[in-house]
């Protein structure tokens, strides 16, 4: 299994070419995780693989690969659930994925970006299932889930595949722009123009997603793709190191430190000193060589939707509460189920302290009101009908008595 915790073999270096073939692209990749300054394990995990060459890695030096006809993977998964759960869940993605995409697209015999996208559909779908059915097997890790960010790259495109809150960027000309979409509440207020992005980084929700691989039997990723251009530079991060780094310091950072691995030190550096309230990983890759063009004032960088016909799968989502550190070893830790609330009530009138949110995976429960009070409030509705109708009897008999009179 290849996670974080089990380093894999080194990924063999390309030898260099010269001279170099006009349509060859060049990938320099190094990826580091940190326990940050909170957390007492670590329950990300992450992976670069190369997939023309069959060899995946957690890699300890910057590699340096030729993209070859089966282009390359890169990974990140910020696994959750308390105790090792999330640990166990992240690791299980990892490989999960990485072995249903060596079945339907390694030992394949097309290259198209279409089937590539699907492969990378069914991986993703493969690990839910995964984790899922071993949730299910042991009661003791209900709940446990992970995110996944996977981006695959083949040809000059990159192709992403996104469960949760873990992020893609592409910084290019100095700037950083996101090129995922969480799937999370802030999100979608964000978006419903409920909120601006400084208010969500503020909200007491913040850590609410809306996709992880495991809690449900069912998973909707989101599909997208991103033309890259020579110089650009890949970033795949948990919220760890997300919700501490801007997107601007991440740009800063990133180009200005040019060695992919140096770069990766000083950004989980930069959130261990904003905090470090949770684990952090961060994947970089940056793409050079003659096989792409180079950047120009029209391309275009962003969240671009990739479509596959649907093939009739279940998409059901669910939505799951991240733990805050404290809580991932609380028992009872659990996701939160559709229809219930998540909104944090505020305490009684009597207490002085202020108010704060229910500890994680506490469902809040509807109001209840008793049969003594249901039947109290039927009575008072028919008194206050009847009342209305002997009114309404006693008008109408002064008002025809009245018109009796001379």
């Amino acid at each position: 299994m290849a996670s974080v915790n089990t380093p894999a073999e080194p990924m063999p270096a390309v030898p260099p070419q010269s001279p170099a073939p006009s349509d060859e692209i060049v990938v320099q990749v190094f990826g580091r995780t940190d326990v940050g300054r909170t957390r007492d394990h670590n329950e990300d995990a992450f992976v670069v693989a190369d997939l023309t060459a069959d060899v995946a890695a957690v890699p300890t030096e910057v590699r340096r690969t030729i993209a070859g006809p089966k282009g390359s993977l890169f990974l990140v998964a910020d696994g959750m659930g308390g105790a090792a759960a999330g640990e166990i869940a992240s690791a299980m993605a990892v490989e999960a994925i990485l072995g249903e995409m060596r079945t339907t697209w390694v030992a394949g015999d097309t290259n198209d970006p279409e089937t590539f996208v699907r492969a990378i559909k069914r991986a993703t779908k493969a690990a839910n299932e995964k984790i899922h059915s071993y949730a299910t097997a042991h009661p003791e890790y209900r709940g446990m889930g992970t995110t996944a960010t996977i981006a695959g790259l083949l040809g000059d495109t990159l192709y992403l595949a996104q469960v949760g809150d873990s992020r893609a960027y592409i910084v290019r000309n100095g700037v950083a722009k996101q090129i995922t979409k969480d799937q999370s509440l802030m999100q979608k207020l964000i978006e419903a123009g409920e909120l601006t992005e400084e208010e969500a980084k503020l909200s007491e929700r913040r850590n609410i997603i809306l996709q992880a691989l495991g809690p449900e039997p069912y998973i909707k990723d989101d599909l997208t793709h991103q033309a890259i251009r020579r110089g650009d530079t890949l970033v795949l991060c948990s919220d760890g190191l997300s919700g501490q780094v801007t997107k601007d310091e991440i740009a800063m950072l990133v180009t200005e430190e040019g060695d992919v691995a140096a770069a990766s030190k000083l950004l989980i550096e930069r959130a261990n000193f904003n905090g470090g309230p949770d684990n952090i990983t961060v994947v970089l890759a940056r793409f050079d060589g003659p096989g792409l063009p180079p950047p120009s004032e029209h391309d275009e960088i962003g969240h671009y939707e990739f479509p596959l016909p649907s093939d009739g799968t279940p998409t059901d989502a669910v939505t799951v509460e991240i733990m805050p550190p404290a809580a991932m070893i609380r028992p009872g830790a659990r996701p939160i189920g559709l229809g219930e609330s998540t909104v944090p009530t505020a305490p009684s009138p009597s207490t002085p302290t202020p108010p704060k949110p229910l500890k994680p995976g506490t469902p809040v429960a509807a109001p209840t009101v008793s049969p003594e009070r249901k039947s109290a409030g039927k009575l008072l509705q028919l008194s206050l009908l009847s009342l209305l109708v002997v009114s309404l009897a006693y008008f109408l008999y002064r008002f025809v008595a009245g018109l009796g009179k001379p």
